[in-house]
């Protein structure tokens, strides 16, 4: 089995070094480009909904044992609903967007929180205002409809959206650092791959060790030295 040499991998790369850095250079480039230009911020707001006692008497706050289990069978059926065109054509109607309920139902993520009666409503949008708006809207139709449709009252709002300070989509030091990293990689093939090709013969050292042949004698190259020689004669 051949012998890695590592002093000879390190050189191999040390050779290449300005390559290297051009490459690593134009990725890193191309990363800041990326995210700076071409990445379309969105902003995520999101509302939580809590599925309480369904006894419509207001005095009675007492959850049964039958709501928890009730409001466990409904959650799966009440994150189909807020998705449902009913309840987005309805959203899309009241804030008189310009926009399909397709579109829409494509920024909109519901979650059920684990071992919980809790259901997260997210909306995604270029305007953290309308982001807002849209999931705020969007629990008040669906708390609406619950009622229309099972004729009980027990989704809750956990406080309204907030609006987002940040877009959720964009890390400037992340995206920049993930194209470095693919810099260095293809750097990586790229010396490899032209150390592969190049099959000329360097030093009497590589003649010893690839074909363990003795070097007797070896010419040195005055080519240089001698052009020189003759132009300062001139």
């Amino acid at each position: 089995m051949e012998e890695i040499d590592l002093k000879e991998i390190l050189n191999m790369f040390w050779g290449k070094k300005i390559q290297i850095i051009i490459i690593v250079l134009i990725f890193t480039i191309l990363g800041c480009v990326y995210t700076l230009k071409f990445t379309i911020p969105m902003y995520a707001s999101s509302i939580t909904l809590v599925l309480a006692s369904s006894n419509d008497n207001a005095q009675n706050t007492t959850i049964t044992t039958s709501d928890i289990n009730v409001n466990s069978k409904l959650i799966s059926t009440y994150n189909t609903l807020i998705k449902s065109k009913n309840v987005l054509n309805e959203v899309i109607s009241n804030l008189g967007m310009d926009i399909n309920e397709k579109e829409l139902k494509n920024n909109i993520s519901v979650n059920s929180v684990k071992n919980t009666d809790l259901i997260k409503i997210t909306v995604k949008n270029e305007n953290p205002n309308i982001a807002t708006k849209i999931a705020n809207e969007i629990a008040n139709v669906f708390s609406k409809k619950v009622k229309e449709l099972y004729n009980i009252n027990n989704i809750y709002l956990m406080g309204d959206a907030n609006v987002p300070n940040a877009p959720t989509n964009i890390n400037h030091k992340k995206n920049i650092a993930f194209f470095l990293i693919i810099g260095l990689g293809v750097a990586i093939v790229y010396v490899v791959a032209l150390n592969m090709l190049d099959t000329t013969i360097k030093t009497p050292e590589t003649i010893e060790k690839e074909y363990n042949l003795p070097v007797l004698a070896s010419i040195p190259k005055y080519e240089n030295k001698i052009r020189k020689a003759k132009r300062g004669k001139r």
